[in-house]
């Protein structure tokens, strides 16, 4: 993976930022969501390790039991084996009761953007495979349209790396290529590349999608639309759910 997630253990809320007391409460509800037995769908990035030491706890006291999850990365598999939770794959099982991930902008019709840990390929998967998605971000993701904040992630092939931009620029992207700590091109837990393309306010997120689609060389990108989706998002005295 990309961005590694922050391992440490938390002792207190107290010692929280207030941005990590917001993906912490969110995390905590949607896990609440989850029932002995269920087949889990475990996301990618910082909200989402709340989510993953928390099913942790609650398997180790026994209030969880036979759970089961595929990890949308590397980083989660590791995490989750971590935390104790029991995976599995899309070999033994073809649907999950819920998928627990993070956004990193949510529009006012739930159209989100993910990607930015770099595992946005794997993620689409398990999100199309889930009964319930329940999207768990803090009140500063959310956005009237997608765009605002952040950027769309489009995840490449090596050989296209200088195929593909002339094709974003025309669809009025201004793609930059991620770069790892040590300047390095990023890459997917695939060997992909992947480009943050900027492309200002994005009024209708199903066009873009399909003209990202018909470029050649992109393997996916990071539009999500909702399905079968609840987003949590944790504001400062509140949690709240849009649907």
């Amino acid at each position: 993976m990309i961005f590694t997630v922050d391992e440490k253990t938390y002792l207190s809320e107290d010692s929280l930022k207030l941005q990590d007391k917001l993906k912490k409460r969110a995390a905590l509800k949607a896990v609440d969501f989850i029932k002995s037995g269920m087949k889990i769908g475990l996301g990618t990035g910082s909200t989402v390790f709340y989510a993953l030491e928390e099913i942790g706890k609650r398997i180790k006291t026994g209030e969880l039991n036979n759970i089961e999850g595929i990890p949308s990365s590397d980083d989660t598999k590791r995490l989750a084996k971590k935390f104790g939770i029991k995976l599995t794959d899309f070999s033994k099982i073809s649907r999950l009761d819920i998928n627990i991930d993070g956004a990193d902008e949510v529009d006012k019709k739930l159209n989100l953007i993910k990607g930015g840990g770099g595992a946005l390929l794997r993620e689409k998967v398990v999100f199309q495979c889930a009964d319930l998605n329940l999207i768990i971000v803090d009140e500063s993701k959310v956005s009237e349209n997608l765009g605002e904040k952040w950027g769309v992630p489009v995840e490449v092939v090596p050989f296209a790396k200088d195929a593909v931009t002339p094709f974003i620029k025309k669809f009025k992207g201004s793609p930059v290529l991620r770069v790892d700590k040590n300047m390095k091109p990023a890459k997917t837990d695939q060997g992909n590349l992947l480009y943050d393309c900027k492309f200002g306010i994005i009024e209708n997120p199903s066009s873009l999608a399909k003209k990202l689609n018909t470029i050649a060389g992109i393997v996916e990108h990071g539009i999500f639309f909702p399905r079968n989706c609840k987003v949590i998002v944790a504001e400062n005295e509140k949690i709240f759910i849009l649907e």
